[in-house]
């Protein structure tokens, strides 16, 4: 058992150096992670920003699709306005019509009355 009493020898330089390349890889792990993580977040961020130029685009096709409905909506109003007032000018056109044909008719009673009122003072002479 004497042999057990001797330690083998160690080397300082060598213990020194793996213990150096052990924190080394170590750190190089961290950094391996730090990069997996940053890779991570970019990618969550350009799905961010993807989502967000998604939006914007359907905003503004909706946008659009909007204005195109007020445009035709004030196609159509400006129709229906000149539809009325087409409608108004026929009714007043009529109106008159109907107007000079009561004065005609009023004329001609007038004129059946006065032929009358001519053959009656013709008949009591």
């Amino acid at each position: 058992m004497p042999n057990d009493l001797i330690q083998p020898h160690v080397d300082a330089p060598a213990e020194l150096h793996r213990a150096i390349a052990e924190s080394g890889r170590d750190e190089a792990e961290r950094f391996r992670q730090l990069a997996e993580e940053a890779r991570v977040g970019r990618d969550e961020h350009r799905e961010a920003l993807e989502t967000v130029r998604q939006e914007r685009e359907q905003l503004r096709e909706a946008g659009e699709m909007a204005r195109d409905a007020g445009e035709d909506a004030r196609v159509a109003a400006d129709a229906a306005r000149q539809a009325a007032i087409d409608a108004v000018k026929a009714t007043a056109e009529m109106l008159a019509a109907t107007l000079e044909q009561m004065k005609a008719v009023e004329e001609m009673r007038q004129t059946l009355r006065d032929i009358k009122k001519d053959v009656n003072t013709l008949t009591s002479n």
